[in-house]
């Protein structure tokens, strides 16, 4: 790890020769390039491989993390059951492949034989597990019919450096710990299990859900005697399915219908609001023309001014030249007497002299 973290801190500085001869280092931008390695075929099994004679010697800790050259890679080995190939079982060999800078990963899988013996039933098959581990991308080699604890002549033999597995003791055939003597000879290189996945979880979640899965597979066509059910349960399935299905129809019917309902809701909130707007509009329209002091007043006012001015005529200035007339003189009656009312029978005029005439 510490060699590709070194090689990644070279490959983004480059050196320029200057005209003077002197080296210039200029950082480049943090970009890794990709490299895809495309696999076409899966991983070969040990036993179909041509037998090695040169003698082997193994290589130390330090040797493996220093990096060894490319034609001497470190020869990882981790073994298991690999039943229901999963995440979890992927990981663990990401693992065991990055331990070192060159290694090459070989994967023991036990036997239907050993794994009935000594762990239980499997759901996939020896050949099916084989065949799921082999095309691993991070598997070089697989070894079919692995044994349960690892000899001193199996290592020499597949030429093995370390042992890779989860550091946690591995009880079984009698043993507190199959790997126990493994890493007494300093050859155990410790990964780490994947919390949440596992072969026993998968299992589990399906025999917990057994009537689920069964009546799925009903309805794709498997028929009762394929997954060992009676007719009486076939039925009982069936029914179920039936009633599920009513259930799941009453439910979109509720869920459209509560749909419906809100949409009815927010129309008639929207109706609501138009309708105190308007009505808010009306009002104040409304006040706007006969309030107290509306246009219509107003309006009023200046019609009724308009009508007065237009009935009573338009009186004369008061600095409008008069004309006096000249008093003409009175004459009266002998039968008045000085006593006599100012309104008698003719009614007290004054009479002229040209009247009198």
């Amino acid at each position: 790890m510490e060699a590709h973290s070194s090689e990644r801190l070279l490959s983004r500085k480059r050196r320029k020769e200057g005209s003077n001869g002197e080296t210039e280092e200029g950082e480049r931008p943090g970009k890794v390039p990709r490299c895809t390695v495309g696999l076409t075929d899966p991983a070969p099994f040990a036993d179909q491989l041509e037998a090695v004679t040169t003698p082997y010697q193994r290589v130390s800790m330090e040797e493996a993390r220093r990096g060894t050259p490319s034609d001497r890679p470190v020869r990882v080995y981790a073994d298991g059951i690999f039943d229901l190939f999963h995440s979890g079982h992927a990981r663990a060999l990401m693992q065991a492949k990055g331990l070192f800078p060159n290694t090459h990963l070989i994967v023991g899988v036990c036997s239907d034989e050993l794994t009935h013996k000594f762990k239980g039933f499997t759901v996939m098959n020896e050949d099916e597990r084989y065949d799921a581990v082999s095309h691993c991308r991070y598997v070089d080699e697989v070894v079919r019919n692995a044994p349960w604890t690892l000899t001193p002549e199996f290592l020499a033999k597949h030429r093995i450096d370390f042992v890779a597995h989860d550091d946690i003791p591995y009880s079984s055939a009698g043993s507190d710990d199959v790997y126990k003597h493994i890493k007494e000879a300093g050859m155990f290189a410790p990964t780490q299990r994947t919390e949440g996945i596992s072969t026993s979880d998968i299992i589990t979640r399906i025999v917990r859900d057994y009537d689920v899965y069964v009546r799925r597979n009903l309805q794709r066509g498997y028929t009762a005697k394929e997954l060992n059910v009676s007719f009486i349960n076939e039925k009982k399935y069936h029914l179920q399915e039936r009633v599920d299905k009513v259930k799941r129809k009453v439910r979109d019917v509720e869920e459209r219908s509560k749909e419906f309902v809100q949409k009815v809701e927010e129309k008639s909130i929207d109706l609501i609001q138009k309708w105190e707007e308007k009505s808010r509009e009306f009002i104040g329209n409304f006040l706007q023309m006969f309030g107290p002091e509306g246009a219509l007043k107003h309006m009023l006012k200046e019609g009724k001014g308009r009508m007065l001015q237009a009935i009573s005529p338009r009186q004369s200035p008061n600095s409008s030249p008069t004309r006096e007339r000249s008093p003409s003189p009175t004459f009266r009656l002998p039968f008045f007497t000085k006593t006599s009312p100012p309104h008698s029978a003719t009614h007290g005029y004054p009479i002229s002299e040209d009247e009198e005439d």
